[in-house]
């Protein structure tokens, strides 16, 4: 659990039972709800003892794992002991979509014979730096993160991956058998782990999964096949035997359908990669920019930390093995998932097929002192809502809520039986075990 001082300043975070115990003494009270963060009414940060913990980021394009650790230990012997883990959900994908949306009902208005103004799209320029919408949302949002952190427990540095592989330098002209790639503890990390994702872990000519997983050559070398990343795939060990150096055109003839799919997808660029490319200096810079201690590592690191320590695979976990270290003692058996929703909208009508407003909004979001989203409690002492029920408020006009508890929607409860317990702040929380102790 977080602790803050009195004077809002973070403090070591301690255990949920020691948490209860301040608690319960009347030494403390809940600063926040949702992660849970305690402020200590009788200490200061001066008067006690911090010595600080460090942040793990493991970004990607959908999901990114964040995690909160104390290192112990020597310089020549540190352990990981892991406090906290957030698997945080990005929204880039509704985010492009929309915006495809958006520009395509403009688009077609544009082209109809309409009284409408005149294109204006060419006299637009974008500064040095511009990410996409989509994209510029994965960085604000993580660092978001990082600051609320930042400002909950004494962080002193953050490890950040840079990349999970550097498709660039892979795909333009570089082989897999080049020097960079085939010396060193890291051999190989990087164009292995590009191909287990394009290839989702599975064997590109019979779709085997959980079993191991050569790389092989579609075209084979000895027929004037290259080494270029795109030209190369995962095959079990049962196929890659019986296709040895034949064509891919021979060995699948009797597989028309999963010929046709192994040469598409071998030209198909991985799209996460390329969105984790657009942004990784963006988001290292802008980091750096708000923190004093950052160290960039690479993916390649990481999953030879992860293989060295014996650590399952998870967004979490990934972030707790990023830099350098040498062993992880312990971490955490609950993660939170933080998903990102959005703060509404500022659309003051819903369109439309044809573009055209055909509903009108209403302009005030708040009802009562609530707004949809908030996280609330309500206490309903009688009729058929009777009893205490927590969760996300949706507020109306006339007074009567609905909220979304765990057990389901409770329709129809009264303003004056609800009590706010912590703002709409633009994300979905929920817990879940780790997956290495489900």
């Amino acid at each position: 659990m977080f602790v803050l001082d009195k004077h809002h300043q973070p403090l070591m975070p301690c255990t949920s039972a020691r948490a209860r115990k301040l608690l319960s003494q009347g030494r403390a009270v809940v600063h926040r709800h949702t992660p849970f963060v305690i402020r200590l009414k009788d200490r200061t940060a001066a008067a006690s003892e911090v010595t600080g913990v460090e942040l793990g980021i493991d970004p990607g394009s959908r999901f990114t794992g964040i995690a909160l650790f104390r290192t112990v230990g020597d310089a020549n012997e540190t352990a990981r002991h892991g406090l906290f883990a957030i698997e945080l959900a990005h929204r880039g994908g509704p985010i492009s979509d929309r915006l495809t949306s958006r520009s395509t009902l403009r688009r077609a208005r544009r082209q109809r014979n309409l009284r409408y103004r005149a294109p204006r799209f060419n006299n637009r320029s974008r500064p040095e730096g511009w990410l996409a919408p989509s994209l510029r949302h994965r960085v604000e949002t993580t660092t978001a993160w990082v600051d609320r952190i930042a400002r909950w427990a004494p962080v002193r540095t953050v490890h950040v991956e840079l990349a999970a592989f550097d498709t660039q330098a892979m795909s333009a002209g570089k082989s897999a058998s080049d020097a960079e790639y085939r010396r060193g503890t890291l051999e190989g990390m990087e164009v292995r782990e590009y191909l287990l994702t394009k290839w989702s872990r599975a064997c590109a000519y019979c779709g085997a999964t959980g079993v191991p997983l050569n790389i092989d050559h579609i075209h084979p070398r000895s027929r004037g096949g290259s080494d270029r990343i795109s030209n190369l795939t995962l095959a079990c060990v049962p196929c890659n035997e019986r296709k040895s150096n034949r064509p891919v055109e021979d060995f699948l003839k009797k597989k028309p359908a999963r010929l046709s799919k192994v040469l598409q997808q071998a030209q198909a660029p991985l799209r996460d990669a390329a969105a984790m490319n657009a942004t990784r200096w963006a988001l290292v810079r802008t980091l750096e920019a708000r923190h004093e201690d950052v160290r960039p590592s690479s993916g390649g690191r990481t999953r030879w930390n992860r293989q060295r320590t014996a650590t399952p695979k998870s967004h979490t976990l990934d972030a707790l093995c990023v830099g350098v270290f040498e062993s992880v003692a312990r971490h955490p058996a609950t993660i939170h998932v933080v998903m990102a929703t959005g703060r509404g909208t500022y659309r003051r009508t819903s369109p439309d097929r044809y573009g055209f407003p055909r509903l009108s909004l209403p302009r005030t979001k708040q009802h009562f002192g609530y707004a949809t989203g908030d996280l609330v409690r309500a206490s309903v002492p009688t009729g058929k809502r009777q009893g205490s029920h927590t969760g996300r408020v949706a507020v109306r006009a006339t007074g009567n809520f609905n909220i979304k508890t765990l057990r389901g929607l409770v329709q129809g409860v009264h303003h004056r039986h609800v009590r706010l317990l912590q703002r709409a702040d633009g994300y979905a929380y929920a817990t879940r075990t780790e997956a290495t102790c489900a």
